[in-house]
């Protein structure tokens, strides 16, 4: 049913998950989503702004570093600053903190090698627009595709976004047990995903647009979309 709901996918050269967003938020929002080009900088009213995974500009110099000085990116920060939610998934994620919307940074996996399989997480906080649709410590199964997932920041970075709940998704094995052998990456924490200060700008290395339905093999990451656009509305 169409939910009149708007949003925009941001596709930069690398770009290779642009459609798999687009395709999940037009299952939830029963809309049209537009696929904006880094290079415009007039980007429409929108409810909601993805920033997709890939390897934007072949992650040369840094993971997401170019593409967070990508022309359309002032225009995402300051909708971002105004409020409209903004999801950064894998690259996305690089790019969200190399734009300054997220603390931290994400750094070469610690075993250095490129990891592609599914991962448990545990959902820390269901206090967000894009968590609101799972349980308190839930746990999830999504994919993750990555080389630079490995979540670093300092101790007092750390112990602010513990301290504030900004701690979305944390690795886990299947019982929830959050373990340095359920980390496969070396983030610090295990942590796989977090939001800003204001709770509207969320980034995460696993793909929730990857198991956002049953034909790819479950709906775990359903419930991040579904209950993006419920909180939209």
């Amino acid at each position: 049913m169409p939910t009149n709901t708007k949003a925009a996918v941001i596709v930069f050269p690398g770009s290779n998950c642009d459609r798999d967003m687009k395709v999940a938020l037009e299952a939830v929002t029963g809309t049209d989503v537009i696929m904006h080009w880094h290079r415009d900088t007039e980007l429409p009213d929108v409810d909601l702004i993805a920033v997709p995974g890939g390897f934007s500009y072949g992650d040369y110099l840094r993971s997401g570093a170019m593409a967070a000085n990508s022309p359309v990116m002032r225009t995402v920060v300051e909708r971002a600053n105004k409020g409209v939610p903004v999801l950064g998934v894998c690259n996305g994620f690089q790019v969200l903190t190399e734009a300054g919307l997220l603390p931290g940074a994400l750094m070469r996996n610690a075993g250095l090698k490129f990891v592609c399989k599914d991962v448990w997480l545990k959902v820390e906080n269901t206090d967000t627009p894009f968590t609101g649709a799972y349980s308190a410590d839930q746990v999830i199964r999504i994919p993750v595709a990555h080389h630079d997932g490995n979540y670093f920041a300092d101790d007092a970075t750390l112990d602010r976004l513990e301290g504030e709940g900004r701690v979305a998704f944390r690795y886990c094995d299947p019982k929830g047990k959050v373990a340095d052998e359920a980390n496969p990456n070396g983030s610090r924490n295990n942590i796989a995903g977090i939001v800003n200060e204001a709770g509207n700008v969320l980034g995460m290395m696993p793909h929730p647009e990857r198991l956002a339905e049953a034909a790819l093999g479950g709906t775990d990451g359903k419930p991040l979309f579904d209950g993006l656009v419920a909180a939209l509305h």
